[in-house]
């Protein structure tokens, strides 16, 4: 027991924190502040292994496996969290008037553009720059800048947009190309 906590804990917690990091390579995007709450839920992980570990495997095996799923469950949550319905949110599908039949999707006038309206109504708040380079980019690319600023990690962009990497590499690149970004300096 003593040896298993000395490997992991000798030089600052030095194996424990490479074996979250390459756990966490996997899913890529994560922040130093998020690097820290895996290595907190490591230690936690790691107590509870020292506990129930019986030498019928690998120590090492052991741990790797409960703490790459503790940490897919914890991803997972957090993408969820993020995922959660604001409540201003309403449904298409609910009715509208005094006639239970009509629902809000069939008011809405069919060439009405959701995303350029809250543009446009967000750009009421926006510099006239701003709003030129909003205009220069495609829509894909507004919706990944979009999805960057609410905090998306690249992976989770690209599987909601359903994009390749060569597509999101593209789109960024674009973002933040001097020619668009010029026009708000």
């Amino acid at each position: 027991m003593e040896q298993i906590l000395a490997a992991y804990y000798n030089d600052n917690a030095e194996k424990l924190h490479k074996l979250v990091d390459r756990i966490l390579k996997k899913f890529g995007g994560i922040s130093d502040k998020d690097k820290d709450d895996f290595y907190s839920l490591a230690n936690e992980v790691f107590t509870d292994v020292l506990k129930r570990y019986d030498d019928a495997q690998s120590f090492d095996v052991f741990l790797y496996s409960c703490l790459s799923n503790k940490v897919k469950s914890e991803i997972t949550r957090r993408n969820r969290e993020k995922r959660k319905i604001n409540g201003k949110v309403i449904s298409i599908d609910m009715p509208v008037g005094e006639e239970e039949d009509t629902v809000l999707k069939d008011v809405i006038a069919d060439q009405f553009d959701l995303e350029q309206e809250i543009i446009r109504k967000q750009g009421e708040g926006y510099s006239k720059r701003m709003l030129l380079y909003l205009g220069r980019l495609s829509r894909l690319q507004r919706k990944i800048l979009h999805l960057e600023t609410m905090g998306y990690q690249p992976v989770e962009i690209k599987e909601k947009l359903q994009i390749s990497d060569k597509q999101f590499t593209d789109c960024n690149a674009a973002i933040r190309s001097y020619r668009n970004v010029s026009i708000l300096l």
